[in-house]
């Protein structure tokens, strides 16, 4: 079957996180990456991700989840919409191609399983790009699913206060989802999105953790143009940056963790679900 999801055009929010992603794969493994594996083993438990499993990584990124789930036991089809990513996770040892949500060139009930760890942020539909992963799963398959929500915790907010504080001008041409395409980005918001989408047995819950990284190692993410933070930072004028390094280290102190660490509180959401 052809899933009518398949024809949409890109969207310009789509084509700007694809600039935004290009070439900076091992930047991102080596600063935010790291961030983002926190909640992959909670994602894989709410997938009920097991020996023999067949699941599809969606947005695999480096490859963090599907390297988890493989460890599991489970077989595992990774894509990501960038080719840089999908070649770092191919050379990690997974089964990784490029393709862009919401058009996934593979049968209808494939998998047992989707997972996704922080990929609906960064597609231009996500009602559509939902219902293609129910299209590609078995029916009773799961999907669990982790994003960055509407509550921040304070080492979010970590890059926003030096910006500020350095009069740092926000670019205009930053990714930005069309307002009828988002939804309320909240544990229970994004459980009805998934419910608008089909899935039953939805549940969404906050997770909060303290990210351990250094000075050096969370600055150089941004500092490498990785994510909206480093399109901030890579936007500014020399001096600009200089003064949102000199903001970002006096305001980092606040989460002084001994020697050159930091502890940087974070909050996700992860939503599961099962194909009906």
């Amino acid at each position: 079957m052809t899933d009518p999801t398949q024809t949409l055009p890109q969207t310009a929010f789509d084509t700007a996180e694809r600039t935004m992603w290009s070439g900076r794969a091992h930047a991102y493994a080596a600063s935010f990456g790291r961030l983002c594996a926190h909640p992959v083993e909670r994602l894989l438990d709410a997938a009920e991700i097991e020996t023999g499993t067949y699941v599809l990584d969606v947005g695999t990124g480096t490859g963090t989840a599907a390297l988890a789930a493989l460890a599991r036991g489970a077989r595992v089809s990774a894509v990501d919409a960038d080719a840089g990513m999908a070649a770092v996770a191919r050379a990690a040892g997974v089964d990784a191609r490029v393709a862009a949500l919401p058009r996934l060139l593979f049968p209808d009930d494939e998998f047992d399983a989707v997972v996704g760890n922080f990929v609906i942020n960064h597609v231009g539909r996500p009602r559509a790009a939902l219902t293609e992963l129910r299209r590609v799963l078995k029916p009773g398959g799961r999907i669990a699913l982790t994003l960055w929500g509407a509550r921040r915790g304070a080492g979010q907010e970590l890059f926003g206060r030096a910006f500020a504080a350095a009069g740092a001008v926000i670019p205009a041409d930053l990714p930005r989802l069309d307002p009828a395409e988002d939804f309320a980005r909240t544990a229970d918001g994004f459980a009805e999105l998934l419910r608008e989408a089909g899935f039953t047995d939805v549940g969404a819950v906050e997770l909060e953790w303290e990210h351990r990284t250094t000075l050096d190692e969370w600055w150089g993410g941004a500092a490498a143009g990785v994510a909206t933070a480093g399109l901030v930072v890579t936007s500014q004028a020399a001096g600009t940056v200089v003064e949102i390094r000199r903001e970002y280290e006096r305001l980092a102190g606040e989460f002084a963790a001994g020697g050159h660490e930091l502890a940087l509180p974070h909050i996700a959401v992860l939503a599961c679900g099962r194909a009906g």
